[in-house]
Order: C-alpha cells, then sequence, then structure tokens
C-alpha cells in the first residue's frame, strides 16, 4: 500500500477527536490524540492508517453517500476476520467494530497495524527464484488452510448461503449481462450459453475470499511467508474450487492484458507451475476434482470476470464508474472471455465428446 498526505482525508478535525474519544471508551487505548493517514490500495472502502500516542492501528469504513445496501460490508469484513482469529489463516488482530454513525459518519473498524510487503506484480520483482517458490507455496498454504476452516465452527454457519454455488453465480451474471448488455461479446454469450448445464457434481461449501490475489495477501518485510490476508468485501461461504480457481487465472493471463504470469518462464523465476500449485492445493485439502474438472473452472471464473469488468464498461459509458480508468479496464472483458470460451472448449472435448 502505498500513502497519501492525512490532508487528504475526508473526515475533519472534530470527528478524529470523536473518534479518539470513542477509542479510549473502548479500552483500545489509553489516549484520545489521533494522526491519521490515508492508505491507497484500490480498496473502495476508506482505509487509514492511524497514530494514537505510540500505537499504530488502521481505520477501515464505510464511503459516504447513498450506497447499494449489499456494498461496503464493513460488518463483515469484521466478523470473518475475527472468527478467524486462532485458525492457520493469517489475518489482522480485530480490535472494535462500530455502527454508531455520530463518531465519523459511516460504520467502521479499527484493527492493529502491520507492517509488512504487497506485491502487485505476480512475478515478485526483487526476490530471489527460491524466496519466489517459498512465497507462492505460502500463499497457497493460507487459501487451503482457508478453506479447510469449518464455517459452523469459527460461528460462520449463516456467512452466506449454501450450496448451488456456481449455478446461482452463473445466473446472476448472465442476467447482468443480458439486462444490460448495448455491445455484445460473442465469447461471453457462448459461455452463458454453455455453463449452466456442464457444472460438475459436488456441491462444497466454504468459506471464500472472493477475491483471492497475491496482492491481497500482506507478506513478511523480510522473510518469505505470508502475514495476513486483507480485502475481504467479497468474502461469503461458496465452492472452495470457485475460489481457488480464480486465483490461479494469472498463470493464464499474459502480462500484457493484465496482472498475470501466462507465458512467462516460471522455472526461471522461480514459481511453481499451475500444475504443481494445484497439486499443492488438492494435497492439502483432499479436493480431487479440482484436477478432473479444472478446466470448467477456469472457464466460469473467465466469464464470471469478463462479466464484472463489462458490467463496468457498462457504467462507464454511462458516466457513472468511479475509476478514471474504468473503460481501460472494461476493453479487458472481451479477451478473458476469448480465454475462458478457450477453456470451454478445452473442457468440452475431454469430457463431453
Amino acid at each position: 500500500m502505498s500513502e497519501q498526505d492525512p490532508t487528504s482525508s475526508a473526515l475533519d478535525a472534530s470527528a478524529w477527536q470523536r473518534l479518539g474519544e470513542y477509542l479510549v471508551d473502548q479500552g483500545v487505548t489509553s489516549t484520545a490524540s489521533v494522526q491519521a493517514t490515508l492508505l491507497t490500495g484500490g480498496q473502495s472502502n476508506p482505509t487509514y492508517r492511524l497514530q494514537v500516542g505510540l500505537e499504530q492501528l488502521v481505520l477501515r469504513k464505510k464511503p459516504a453517500g447513498d450506497l447499494l445496501p449489499s456494498a461496503h460490508a464493513v460488518d463483515r469484513e469484521y466478523r470473518v476476520m475475527k472468527a478467524l482469529a486462532g485458525s492457520a489463516v493469517p489475518v489482522p488482530e480485530m480490535l472494535v467494530f462500530c455502527e454508531d454513525t455520530t463518531v465519523i459518519g459511516t460504520p467502521f473498524y479499527i484493527m492493529r497495524f502491520l507492517e509488512g510487503r504487497i506485491f502487485f506484480d505476480q512475478t515478485i520483482p526483487g526476490a530471489t527464484p527460491a524466496d519466489r517458490t517459498a512465497i507462492y507455496q505460502d500463499t497457497n498454504r493460507v487459501i487451503a488452510a482457508l478453506h479447510s476452516v469449518d464455517p459452523a465452527a469459527v460461528g460462520l454457519a449463516d456467512y452466506g448461503r449454501a450450496g448451488n454455488y456456481f449455478a446461482r453465480q452463473i445466473n446472476r451474471w448472465s442476467r447482468q449481462y443480458l439486462e444490460n448488455h448495448t455491445e455484445r461479446l460473442e465469447s461471453l454469450e457462448k459461455l452463458i450459453d454453455w455453463l449452466p448445464s456442464r457444472v460438475p457434481p459436488g456441491d462444497e461449501v466454504s468459506i471464500v475470499h472472493g477475491d483471492f490475489r497475491l496482492d491481497n495477501v500482506m507478506l513478511h518485510s523480510s522473510d518469505p511467508r505470508a502475514i495476513a490476508l486483507l480485502d475481504w468485501e467479497l468474502s461469503t461461504l461458496g465452492h472452495p474450487l470457485a475460489d481457488f480457481s480464480y486465483h490461479c487465472m494469472s498463470w493464464h493471463i499474459p502480462p500484457s492484458l493484465w496482472r498475470g504470469i501466462g507465458g512467462l518462464d516460471l522455472k526461471a523465476l522461480g514459481i511453481p507451475s499451475e500444475a504443481d500449485y494445484v497439486a499443492q492445493y488438492v494435497l492439502a485439502t483432499g479436493l480431487t476434482q479440482a484436477e478432473v474438472h479444472w478446466d470448467f473452472y477456469l472457464a466460469y471464473n473467465f466469464f464470471r470476470i469478463s462479466s464484472i469488468l463489462y458490467g463496468i464498461g457498462q457504467r462507464a459509458r454511462q458516466g457513472t464508474a468511479a475509476a478514471s480508468d474504468a473503460l481501460e479496464t472494461a476493453a479487458k472483458a472481451g479477451p478473458l472471455a476469448d480465454l475462458g470460451w478457450h477453456y470451454a472448449r478445452r473442457y468440452q472435448q475431454k469430457h463431453m465428446s
């Protein structure tokens, strides 16, 4: 994450004073003096680094303004990370969640600050091949550990709708495209027709992160290991192989298209092949259908991400997209759908002929 000057914060001095007093009242800190720095990193929920006396904390809050009812669910982020404390999934220490909007204007939570590294470039520039191998192995360990947690055992049995995950997601994203499209994407439409009748057997349910990428994993400041999994905004109960195969799309996306490692000399970099990476996950989780139906899972995720990016493009064309690069991002929808259709055809050749 990078930082911006505190003056860029949307909160005024009185809000920070109220926050400091609230933290003292909650027993989180012993002083009400708060110095805040706005952190950036692409999150939709504003995130601040706080210096409160000798302590360093992080504030993550809902944005101000009118929001969709299910969007920016900081309460869910807090809940899932609090529930995973003490598990094999590394998460920051959750300190307090506040729904009282009179404190700083929106609900928020406070967690312990962690010093570490985040890489958006998945080749991990500057690392040795041995360190890259270790980082990828530990990242794999983290997602396998997440999918091995029993939701009921950590109080998350009601964290999402269990079962029929692929069918529900395929219907959701197909409907968004079909109801709102102005420009046709041939490969996406083929996937919309193809996917529903090809969902593999098995209806496993686990806690899913929803956006598991290397840049959402904080690494130790010097050691090649994960210290925190961040940005849980899209987490829910879902199918673990949907979550894992989303993470593995990067092996198929060339860097020229997006942040991927497709086509690179992985052996020279010390990055495991996708086959080895999947095998490590299967060994840890026992989800052997990953290897049998892998091309379906890839096709599904390329369909999903293409649909999401297409929607961003629609909002950009209507002038309602928030990001300045929305049209550039949305232009990736077509090539990603093409990749999805490639893996759909490959799956069909293996299983349906």
